[in-house]
């Protein structure tokens, strides 16, 4: 390609943030030359961060299973039967428990996930109680649960949670094949209350579901193209799970998915972009090309939601050997 066709799709400089992205324009990144792209990932990176910190998340189920949501890469969905146990919302007292845990081992934000379409009023009492308790040991703290009104978010936000997790898991003309149980507004709506309240917004998408790379572009330019664009955008590759109706997906190629990463990279210069489910299925080279290409956040610990995480044993072992260190660790 062309030095011309490079400077074509240059993303704009860095104080031009609501740059409007086309998805034939992501699309054209996704097909550079792939040292192009990780040079051109790379160079931006460096621009915003620190490119050897790495922000650690830890994601706890604080309510599994029995979702009333269809969503055809989730285990936890009623509608499949992939072998996960309905249980019921832990205690504030196991919530903080596994906080303190997580932050011993490094972590810096904690994220509270729970199954289900929205929470109901019993519900946000007991959160809004584990967002206050999570926060007073000094963490971050996240939570992802589903649609939210207005009094929902507001509460949210009085009990001072940082983050809220809402994924758009893929753009708006593939939605209808993944999900049927609610619209891609419906998360649109959600995030924007969010963004009114004052909270953080953490969105990203899940890739490898059989969409096409117009598809995955689409996804990308829909994060980018909110106003402002998600302070944090985790990309996750789908973890197949037996009783799911992606249980059999073809696999992404694992370089597909690394260009994942430089895109969200270029296209949102100050988010963090995460590596997020599905890592325990690559090897370290490529979690390494993954951060070259400005992955800067991982979900952190032997667990995410209810599929696998690689062990913290091995990612201290990565992160060492990469000659890379926590966020936390390298602020404090």
């Amino acid at each position: 390609m062309s030095s011309q066709a490079l400077e074509f799709i240059r993303p704009a400089p860095v104080d031009t943030a609501a740059q409007r992205w086309s998805v034939a324009a992501v699309e054209a990144l996704f097909k550079l030359p792939f040292a192009d792209l990780l040079f051109q990932a790379q160079q931006i990176h460096r621009q915003h961060f620190d490119p050897n910190a790495v922000q650690l998340s830890t994601l706890l189920s604080i309510k599994t299973g029995g979702c009333s949501e269809d969503c055809g890469y989730c285990p936890q969905s009623a509608f499949h039967n992939a072998g996960v146990e309905n249980r019921k919302m832990l205690e504030v007292n196991e919530v903080v428990k596994a906080a303190k845990a997580a932050q011993a081992a490094g972590a810096d934000r904690f994220c509270m996930g729970a199954a289900w379409r929205e929470p109901s009023a019993e519900d946000m009492q007991s959160v809004v109680e584990m967002v206050k308790a999570v926060r007073a040991l000094g963490m971050e703290t996240c939570a992802t649960l589903g649609m939210l009104d207005d009094e929902q978010t507001e509460q949210l936000r009085v009990a001072g949670l940082d983050y809220y997790n809402h994924n758009l898991d893929t753009a708006p003309e593939f939605y209808g094949d993944i999900i049927s149980t609610r619209v891609y507004q419906d998360r649109l709506d959600t995030l924007e209350r969010v963004r009114k309240a004052g909270m953080h917004v953490c969105s990203g998408g899940i890739v490898g579901m059989g969409e096409n790379l117009t598809q995955r572009a689409g996804l990308i330019a829909q994060l980018a193209n909110m106003e402002p664009y998600p302070e944090s955008v985790p990309i996750n590759n789908l973890v197949k799970v037996e009783g799911t109706p992606l249980a059999d997906t073809a696999d992404l190629d694992p370089l597909d998915f690394v260009r994942t990463i430089a895109v969200a990279r270029i296209t949102m210069p100050d988010a963090r972009v995460r590596l997020s489910a599905g890592r325990q299925q690559m090897s370290d080279a490529v979690q390494a090309l993954c951060f070259l290409a400005g992955a800067n956040s991982i979900f952190y610990g032997d667990q995410l939601l209810t599929t696998g995480n690689p062990e913290v044993e091995r990612d201290r072992a990565l992160l060492d050997k990469l000659g890379m260190y926590p966020f936390a660790e390298k602020n404090h």
